[in-house]
């Protein structure tokens, strides 16, 4: 950011009406007040006399109407009013508090503060937010929607507003913060592959991907830096790979020019399929190389479709069945196990709905998605025999993709015992994501693994991944065969009706603490497509992921 200073205002005083009732307003140094007509509640700064506390007894229990509304209205004055120490000390952690809402209008530059609270739920409050952000002259009105939570001190039983940056601005995550100055990166004009410019007012979901883009290449690009209030990511943040994002642009810079791999068509397609499913994601790529042809998700504010880390539940049998085959563990078309049960590790481990198949296949318990088949063999496998085989042939959990902007590439990570067993069925400790287990399907229809990539590494010289070694002819040959089977004959079936051509498919259902519903998975190829999408708390991969990604396989040739 560039050098700035905060420019102080003096304006009359003028009347307002603030949720509902007569306010007066006197703007300062960067922030709005008012002081309430009758009924207005002061913010407590959580002092009272110790013959006071003695005397009165500690609440507890639920929260009471009055409490919740009373500390909301508390809390939101005095944050109005510019009385940041009165307003920290209405919330559980006054220090981040004080910390943040201090940078609100000295860093922020937010001034002529309006904060008009709405109705409760519970003990949730929202409220919205109108204010001015100026900086040396220029100016430009923000509105926004952001909510509070009132919890009980068990200390005192005092209530409290539940203080996290994100009461401050919904996009603010922990540690983040709110800055108003030249910005530090140009903007970008993201295209697609076929030179068409790339939008959120065109494609929903693609903010993060834009905001990853301009964090990455916007110095590289040639453009030059507006003016611009941003989240400056704070630690927690970019451990999560997230990226700065531009929240009002006060005067536009002058964007550089940087190219996808994006296919207009199936990033629309991709779009609209998301929507029909709430906390769905999907990635498809080009097997044959690994471009990204389409990235989207349901819930725009996170890329969970690249940056994700969830169990994938059955699809990472896709992994575990190569290492078995190549292994001499299993065989597509001989006998193997599986039992309604199998211990190990102390953890009985059981399949959906207890079923069994007796006397079956080895492809027949893949098919099926037959849990105990994989983990029966748990006792003749080394600890490290999965992390090894996903690292060297799928080319995961290497910390080491560089596709552009910011990802997650996956998670298999060494496991002794119980949880050993368990991520052979894709629990445990085991973390993948969309375009991670859409990479897996391509490989397994290349038989090569080809790192996935947004933006092309001849734009600035990167190298991209690679894994040390291939599957065997036989055990590609084989892996083959039990996906082409799945998605004939087998979980995969109903989804992949209609789906023509050289296919291959695997459904997963990811167990998660907490949820009532599993997360549904499903990974499949087709011809030069390969594709994978999930629904948190969807259920069954086959039914909820499932109709997402075959309708973007038979958009292939």
């Amino acid at each position: 950011m560039g050098n700035r200073r905060r420019v102080a205002e003096r304006r009359k005083t003028k009347p307002a009406v603030i949720g509902g009732m007569i306010a007066v307003v006197v703007v300062g140094a960067g922030t709005g007040a008012y002081a309430l007509y009758g009924g207005g509640a002061a913010a407590d700064d959580g002092t009272r006399a110790a013959s006071d506390q003695k005397a009165a007894e500690v609440k507890t229990g639920p929260l009471s109407p009055t409490e919740v509304t009373t500390t909301a209205r508390a809390f939101l004055t005095a944050w109005q009013s510019g009385k940041v120490p009165q307003a920290a000390a209405a919330t559980d952690d006054s220090a981040a508090a004080r910390a943040l809402l201090t940078g609100y209008g000295k860093d922020a530059r937010i001034k002529d503060v309006t904060l008009t609270p709405g109705k409760p739920t519970g003990d949730k409050v929202p409220f919205s937010v109108k204010a001015t952000v100026s900086y040396k002259g220029t100016e430009k009105p923000l509105a926004y929607d952001s909510a509070l939570t009132v919890v009980r001190r068990t200390s005192d039983g005092k209530p409290l507003v539940d203080w996290h940056s994100a009461v401050v601005h919904p996009d603010l995550r922990d540690g983040d913060e709110l800055v108003t100055g030249e910005a530090g990166t140009p903007p970008v004009k993201a295209l697609d592959r076929d030179g068409g410019e790339l939008t959120k007012q065109k494609y929903a979901s693609i903010g993060p991907v834009l905001d990853g883009l301009r964090e990455k290449y916007g110095k590289k690009a040639g453009g030059k830096a507006g003016i611009e209030l941003r989240v400056v990511r704070g630690k927690a943040a970019k451990a999560k790979n997230l990226s700065d994002k531009t929240l009002l642009e006060l005067s536009e810079g002058t964007p550089g020019t940087v190219k996808t791999t994006l296919d207009p068509a199936l990033q629309a397609a991709a779009e609209k399929q998301v929507a029909k499913k709430a906390r769905s994601s999907v990635v498809v790529l080009r097997a044959s190389t690994g471009e990204i042809l389409a990235a989207a998700n349901a819930s725009p504010g996170f890329n969970t479709a690249f940056q994700g880390s969830l169990a994938p539940g059955s699809t990472m049998k896709v992994v575990t069945a190569s290492m078995l085959i190549e292994k001499g563990l299993a065989s597509a078309d001989k006998k193997h196990p599986c039992p309604k049960y199998f211990t190990y590790g102390h953890w009985k481990f059981q399949n959906d709905d207890k079923f069994e198949i007796k006397n079956g296949t080895f492809k027949a318990s893949f098919a099926r998605s037959c849990n105990t088949a994989f983990i029966s063999q748990a006792p003749k496998l080394k600890d490290d025999d999965l992390t090894k085989q996903a690292q060297q042939v799928f080319g995961l959990g290497m910390n080491n993709w560089a596709i552009g902007v910011p990802s997650f590439d996956g998670a298999v990570p060494v496991q002794s015992a119980a949880q050993m067993g368990a991520s052979l069925i894709g629990q445990g400790g085991v973390r993948m994501n969309p375009l991670n287990m859409a990479s897996v399907s391509a490989t397994v229809r290349t038989g090569t693994f080809h790192q996935p990539y947004l933006v092309s590494p001849d734009v600035d010289g990167r190298k991209l991944a690679t894994a040390s070694r291939t599957m065997s002819a036989g055990t590609l040959s084989q892996l083959r065969e039990l996906m082409a089977y799945t998605a004939a004959a087998g979980t995969a079936a109903e989804a992949m009706s209609g789906v023509t051509g050289d296919v291959g498919a695997k459904t997963g259902s990811a167990e998660v603490d907490g949820q009532k519903k599993p997360n549904g998975w499903f990974t499949a190829y087709r011809g030069d497509l390969a594709a994978a999408g999930v629904v948190q708390q969807g259920g069954h991969g086959g039914s909820t992921a499932g109709p997402i990604v075959a309708a973007l396989l038979k958009m292939g040739d």
